[in-house]
């Protein structure tokens, strides 16, 4: 008797407390996809189909699928020409034209930018310190006024990619919180006068490391340093638990009172290679209960999305798919100084390797 009172009470408290089966949760604001590599590999053949194998565009895909956003990264002088001012503006126009909003990810180098790299852009390289100052506001002002002047505004901009160390080594090293400051607050400078409403991300990596996030954003504070948003990177094979990263979001939502976006986040849907070129991630499962399958990558997306949901007080803002569009496409390599270079990525696009949409697509999209 005991055991069916418990029960029903169960029971009862079940149909007190939870949602109608009709409801879902609140869909995040922000349902975004990094597609930086899409203008190369649309120049070197490649091709995106809709869910029943018709050619399309891959913004108005991404789009009808029920995303909002995507992030395009800007080098100063890449080897290959791309990831430049004149593709970043070009990708703008398609995709505000396909109804999606823009985040421009500033990495001030000709390649890329992460916590292990933050080389100088070669012509920058000989600059004292206040003419680095000048050159990171008036590369930066250049870019987002050439936005402004064609009708394609950027809603977010981050100054600087995965910051762990800072930015243009040696001047804006960890070591040099001074001059890191005076880099990034150029930087947000030429945002804000380009457009004020614009919000700047700043963007560490290591998503599960609250240690990093709290030296980092503390010496922010100490240092005068400005920003609207952090952001963060989180690979669940590289950067800790899913416990350690909700820690950390919510650590961080409350202890600076910032929003929060994931800036950079993927995960494989198979562990076979499509353009010879070895794949990063390799394991069949990399995250435990997580297999490497289509299954597993939306299971993934569906977990991320509801951590980014529970951080407190509604701050977070929503998730950037990164690289969501570099399928197997030769010539279309990592490396821009290397046409021979593969990618090791598309295993974690979000189209597969007959170039449909993945279920994780809409899955994200729909921001369930």
């Amino acid at each position: 008797m005991n055991r069916l009172l418990a029960a029903l009470t169960g029971v009862a408290l079940g149909l007190t407390l939870a949602a109608p089966a009709h409801a879902h949760p609140r869909p995040l604001p922000i349902r975004g996809a990094d597609v930086s590599s899409l203008a190369k590999s649309e120049a070197y053949g490649g091709v995106y189909r809709d869910r029943d194998g018709r050619r399309g565009d891959a913004l108005r895909i991404l789009e009808k699928a029920g995303l909002n956003y995507i992030r395009l990264k800007v080098w100063v002088d890449p080897a290959d020409g791309y990831n430049d001012k004149t593709h970043v503006l070009a990708i703008a126009r398609r995709a505000k034209a396909a109804g999606l909003k823009l985040l421009v990810d500033f990495h001030y180098s000709d390649s890329w930018a992460d916590p292990g790299k933050q080389n100088k852009p070669a012509a920058w390289a000989a600059l004292t310190y206040d003419q680095l100052k000048q050159a990171v506001y008036d590369h930066t002002y250049d870019v987002l006024n050439g936005l402004r002047r064609q009708g394609t505004t950027a809603d977010l901009v981050q100054i600087g990619n995965e910051l762990n160390g800072g930015l243009l080594w040696p001047d804006g090293r960890y070591d040099n919180w001074p001059g890191m400051a005076g880099l990034l607050n150029s930087g947000y400078d030429a945002v804000k006068a380009v457009s004020s409403r614009t919000r700047v991300v700043l963007h560490l990596a290591n998503g599960g490391d609250n240690g990093l996030y709290r030296w980092w954003f503390d010496n922010a504070a100490a240092n005068g340093i400005r920003y609207d948003v952090i952001g963060l990177s989180y690979y669940p094979y590289w950067h800790g638990t899913f416990e350690a990263f909700q820690a950390n979001l919510n650590d961080i939502a409350v202890r600076y009172g910032k929003p929060l976006i994931l800036a950079e986040t993927a995960y494989p849907f198979t562990t076979v290679d499509k353009d010879g070129w070895e794949n990063i991630i390799l394991s069949a499962e990399p995250y435990p209960g997580y297999p490497a399958t289509p299954e597993g990558q939306t299971a993934f997306l569906r977990k991320i999305t509801e951590m980014m949901r529970a951080v407190p007080n509604n701050l977070g803002l929503g998730v950037f798919y990164w690289e969501a569009t570099w399928t197997g496409v030769p010539g279309n390599g990592w490396d821009p100084a290397d046409p021979t270079s593969g990618n090791g990525w598309e295993n974690q696009a979000l189209f597969d390797f007959t170039n449909r949409p993945l279920p994780a697509m809409r899955e994200f999209g729909q921001g369930r």
